[in-house]
């Protein structure tokens, strides 16, 4: 398997000339040295906005959010759903009612015998008065018609062979005979002089032409070969390497301030944060269960004991209250009527009918 791999020629690199490594080191250094700031601020700027946008943005986000809700979309959607919905059944039933039904009625009752009886009063009207009278007209039409049709030949021959020779015949001899000769005279005459101003003009153009090249094109020619085209390599060499620079000094800014980043961390964790874990777990922890201990546990014992004591005194005080309002009620109105038990007609106590017993006398043991 490795014989048939096929070894693929390495690339080739650019031969880079003295005046790129000549700038290259320079101009790495100075932008380095102006970009370490750069990017350290703008890593500082990254961190406070990433702790902004989670501390502050997005809850501000989420409350704005709900606000806009209960202050718009809730009160729209009730408004839609409990009162223009309803207006709009109520309306349309409103509509069918006074509106679509009495149309109805009206196109059914009296407009559809009313237009069927129009459609046969024109029907009968053309049968019986309309195509009889159109039928004369035709059958004068028709006879009017061979009549004039044979005066305007003859009227059209007539006119034809007076205009054949008194307007074609003299118009074609005064074309043929007077003007195409000198029409083919002017064309010559014109051909020449346009092959003369055409003769002017060409030598005129090749003079401007060796003018403008020798007093423009020639000198700007050499300007561009010469001047332009080397400074532009020039220039293009220089911006590569500060482009390169500028992307490397970023790269390495940014290696730096993840350094200076993580010292600056581990640092506040010694000095801030260890010592505050180390008194929350060393100091208050102990404090706070001999606290609990000694003094939240009591306390809250002796305020459930009293509180169960007050709510005994509250139920026994709201008997008696309930005792001595029927004890007033009784002396005021008497003793309550007894309800009469009603003889239901069903064992009780242990002689009560089940499923697995019967107490007929037919089925009883």
């Amino acid at each position: 398997m490795d014989l048939e791999k096929r070894h693929e020629p390495p690339l080739r690199q650019t031969p880079e000339g003295c005046l790129a490594v000549a700038i290259r080191i320079p101009v790495r250094i100075v932008v380095l040295v102006l970009v370490v700031p750069v990017r350290m601020v703008w890593d500082a700027l990254v961190v406070v906005g990433r702790f902004l946008r989670d501390t502050v943005f997005r809850p501000l986000g989420r409350a704005l959010s709900w606000l806009a809700r209960a202050v718009f979309v809730w009160p729209l959607v009730a408004l839609w759903r409990y009162g223009v919905v309803p207006v709009g059944k109520a309306l349309g039933w409103l509509g069918k009612v006074l509106l679509v039904i009495p149309l109805t009625w009206l196109y059914r009752q009296v407009l559809t015998p009313l237009g069927h009886a129009l459609v046969s009063m024109l029907a009968w009207l053309y049968a019986r008065v309309l195509t009889p009278v159109g039928r004369a007209v035709a059958w004068f039409l028709r006879g009017t018609g061979l009549v004039l049709a044979a005066i305007a030949g003859g009227v059209y021959a007539v006119v034809a062979w007076l205009a054949r020779y008194l307007l074609v015949v003299p118009g074609r001899w005064v074309y043929e005979w007077i003007l195409a000769p000198v029409g083919r005279l002017i064309a010559w005459c014109a051909r020449g002089v346009l092959w003369v101003l055409e003769m002017l003009f060409d030598g005129i153009g090749t003079a401007l032409y060796w003018i403008g090249r020798v007093l423009f094109v020639l000198p700007a020619l050499a300007l561009w070969r010469w001047v332009l085209v080397p400074v532009g390599r020039v220039l293009a060499v220089v911006g590569r390497e500060v482009w390169d620079a500028l992307g490397h000094a970023w790269r390495v800014a940014g290696r730096i301030s993840l350094a200076v980043g993580r010292a600056l961390a581990t640092l506040f964790r010694w000095v801030f944060v260890e010592p505050v874990r180390w008194a929350y777990r060393t100091v208050l922890t102990p404090v706070g269960h001999v606290v609990r201990d000694v003094l939240v546990r009591p306390v809250a014992a002796v305020a459930r004991s009293a509180g169960r004591a007050a709510r005994e005194a509250l139920a026994a005080a709201r008997e008696s209250v309930r005792q001595a309002r029927a004890d007033f009620r009784r002396m005021l109105l008497g003793e309550p009527r007894r309800v009469e038990a009603l003889d239901r007609r069903e064992p009780t106590g242990p002689e009560t009918r089940t499923l697995g017993s019967s107490t007929t006398a037919l089925t009883k043991d």
